[in-house]
Parts: structure tokens; C-alpha cells; sequence
């Protein structure tokens, strides 16, 4: 109904039989408004980039240099025409009631939206700025900013609708508050993306620059970029996943910053032994072993006190099960141990063993657990690499065999 009224002045204000003069007076003065507003809008946007751009030379900060590459002199600018047009115009459709109204309200639309487009422009400014700055430059600045424009959109949008059909902000709150549920249907994404955009930043889980691995999105790389509604992951092979970023609190992923920052980077890594392969050692045996460094006091000292203990018991050693005995699989861990300790690779001053695994079909896993010095991927790689292949070349000097499931097969047949 305010719809078909609205239409109705329209045609009524048309009528021109009454005083055509006026409206020929109306037009030119509109005209020259017109004209006179456009002089002023070009004349302020030279002034005022020419001033922001000398200003930005001049200072040390980078910030006025972000403020001049998003163009918010430009936006500014176009403000002072708009407001000298806005004081005006009730001067020119004084004896027009219905024009002024309809062009005032056009003329506060375009003034809250030009605000929003200025107050847009110094928050991306910001935005720019802080992002280079070390403090901030891990921080999802892209969210904050995002969530602050969409609260200032809401109010904007607000505001249209209460000047563009006259109706007061209670009342369209009221009205707002009833269909609240149809709305949060409808932006749920966004709504969600705001939650675990707050959420992520509070509780610190990621930040720009960690590597995060997400196996259900195929992520598996560096957090180049947090908004409020995704989360861009660079892959270690150059492709990007986007990620939502409520999956982040929903769904589980691993970040490897702490590793990052620690001294060192796990090395977690076992071969498979044949079971059949461990024996006992004989003390005849013992010299050949003795001869290898990482071993020589370890054998004296050992097979002392074995002996020791044997003695006190009364072991008949005349059946090797009798007590208690060196094994090929003992001294071989033994020798792996010093080896690891002795590797300039390896950061000694965190946890480092080499343990036995539960027993499997497979064979008997002998697993090195420790940590590299080198956190960096291709060099830690190399860290490792050189341990196993010294691991698996050692392994038939202690007369164990290494389990493959080939000859493993062939040997049963």
C-alpha cells in the first residue's frame, strides 16, 4: 500500500499546469547543484591525494603509504560534495516538499554508504600495515577486520531501510527479532565461520605461517591466510586447500609450530627383525664383538657382571639356558644406541632409546626413537636416512636378518 502512495505523489507532484516556471527554475538550479557538486568533487579528490601523497613521503610510518594504495583520499573526497549537496538542496526544493524528502533521503543513503566505503578503506590500511608488522603478522587480522565490517554492514543496512520507508529503528528491531530464526538459517555458515573465527584466535590454535595437517581436506602445509569463513592452506606441493574455518574447532588437525619452536624433531621409526634370528652369544664370540668401539666397554662391563651374577646363583653354565647371557639382538641394540648418541644430527639432550615393539607375525620391531638437531623437512629427511642406512648395514654383522615378506615367503615354500 505505501508502495502504490508512494507512486501516487509522484504523478500528483508532475502535474506542471500549475507554475511551470518553477519547475524550470527547479531544473536549472538542480542543474547548476549538479554541476557545481561535481567542480567540488573533483577539486577535493586532487587536493586531498596530492596532500595524503606528500604526507605519506614525508613520514616514517608506512601506514599514511597503505592509506594512499586503498584510495581513501578518493573516498573522502567525494564526501564534501555530498554534504554541500545535502545542505542545499532543502535551499533549492524549499516549495517542493515532496522532492526535497525523496532527495534528502537518496542523499543520507549515499552518505552512510560513502562512510562505510571510507571507514572500509582505513581498515584495510590497517589490515595492510599490520601484516607487516613481526608482532602481528601470524595474527587472522583478515577476521577481525571482516567481523567489524559486517557489524557496521548490519547497521548500515539498518539505517537504509529506516530513512528509506520512514519507519523507526524500534520498530524494525521488533520486526527484525521476529524473523531472527529464518535469518540464522540463512547466514548459519557465517555465523559459525564467526564463532571459530573468535574461538581459533582466543585459544591461539592456529596462526598465520604454521604448518597444520588436516588428512579429511588433504591439507598438509603452511597457513597463508585466516578469514571468517575459510582458512587457505599452501600444500608442500604448491597447490592451496581451503579449509573451513569451523572445521577447525569441529574436526580434529595437527599443528606442528610446537615442533617448530622445540630443539629438536622426532624421529620415530622401527625395522623388522626375524625372530628366528636371535640367539645367545657364546663367550667365544665375545672378541669379534669386543673389537667394535661403540661396544668394547660395554662387553667388559656387562659380561662382568653377568659372570658375577651367575657365580653367586650357581648357574650351571655347561647349558647356555642356565642364567643369564649376552644376545646378538641386546648387543646390536646396545651398539645402535651409542651410535645415535654419538651422531652430530641427533640433539642428545632430548629422550632417545631403542626399544623392542610388541612381537608380530612380521618379525620383531626394533624401533629408534629420538630427536634431530634439524628441523628443516629435506634436512631432517637426510638425518634419518643416514641412521637407517647405517641401521640396516649393521644388521648382519650381529648376525640378525632383516624381516622381508618376499624371501620370507619363498623360504617357507
Amino acid at each position: 500500500m505505501k508502495i502504490f502512495n508512494w507512486a501516487y505523489s509522484i504523478l500528483k507532484d508532475l502535474n506542471f499546469s500549475d507554475d511551470t516556471s518553477s519547475y524550470i527554475n527547479l531544473s536549472i538550479n538542480i542543474v547548476l547543484l549538479v554541476l557545481l557538486a561535481y567542480a567540488l568533487d573533483i577539486i577535493c579528490k586532487k587536493i586531498l591525494i596530492v596532500i595524503l601523497a606528500i604526507v605519506a613521503a614525508r613520514t616514517k610510518t608506512s601506514f599514511d603509504d597503505f592509506l594512499v594504495s586503498n584510495k581513501t583520499a578518493k573516498y573522502v573526497a567525494h564526501l564534501i560534495p555530498l554534504l554541500f549537496v545535502y545542505k542545499t538542496v532543502p535551499v533549492i526544493l524549499k516549495q517542493f516538499t515532496y522532492w526535497e524528502g525523496f532527495f534528502e533521503k537518496g542523499i543520507k543513503i549515499y552518505i552512510i554508504l560513502l562512510t562505510l566505503w571510507v571507514i572500509r578503506s582505513v581498515f584495510n590500511a590497517l589490515r595492510d600495515y599490520l601484516k607487516h608488522k613481526p608482532r602481528f603478522s601470524d595474527k587472522p587480522i583478515d577476521s577481525y577486520i571482516q567481523v567489524i565490517m559486517i557489524i557496521l554492514w548490519i547497521l548500515g543496512v539498518v539505517s537504509f531501510i529506516t530513512i528509506l520507508f520512514d519507519i523507526s529503528k524500534t520498530a524494525f528491531l521488533a520486526t527484525f527479532g521476529s524473523i531472527s530464526a529464518i535469518i540464522i538459517l540463512i547466514f548459519r555458515d557465517t555465523i559459525l565461520g564467526f564463532v571459530a573465527s573468535i574461538s581459533v584466535s582466543v585459544n591461539d590454535m592456529v596462526r598465520i605461517g604454521d604448518w597444520i595437517t588436516m588428512d579429511k581436506f588433504g591439507a598438509d602445509g603452511d597457513v597463508i591466510e585466516i578469514n571468517l569463513a575459510t582458512v587457505k592452506v599452501r600444500n608442500f606441493d604448491n597447490t592451496t586447500t581451503t579449509i573451513p574455518t569451523y572445521s577447525l574447532i569441529s574436526d580434529s588437525f595437527k599443528n606442528w609450530q610446537g615442533m617448530q619452536i622445540s630443539d629438536g624433531r622426532r624421529i620415530k621409526r622401527h625395522i623388522l627383525l626375524k625372530a628366528s634370528s636371535v640367539r645367545f652369544i657364546q663367550d667365544d664370540e665375545l672378541l669379534n664383538y669386543k673389537n667394535i668401539q661403540f661396544l668394547t666397554s660395554y662387553i667388559d662391563h656387562r659380561k662382568s657382571e653377568i659372570d658375577h651374577f651367575n657365580e653367586v646363583n650357581e648357574f650351571d653354565k655347561s647349558n647356555i639356558l642356565n642364567g643369564r647371557n649376552l644376545t646378538n639382538l641386546g648387543l646390536f641394540r646396545k651398539y645402535i644406541t651409542q651410535y645415535i648418541q654419538f651422531h652430530t644430527g641427533i640433539n642428545n639432550e632430548m629422550l632417545l632409546m631403542v626399544r623392542h615393539l610388541q612381537p608380530t607375525e612380521k618379525g620383531v620391531p626394533l624401533e629408534i626413537y629420538c630427536f634431530s638437531k634439524d628441523k628443516e623437512w629435506e634436512n631432517y629427511e637426510h638425518i634419518m636416512a643416514d641412521i637407517f642406512d647405517h641401521v640396516l648395514a649393521s644388521v648382519k654383522y650381529f648376525d640378525l636378518e632383516v624381516f622381508e615378506l618376499a624371501n620370507s615367503t619363498l623360504d617357507e615354500k
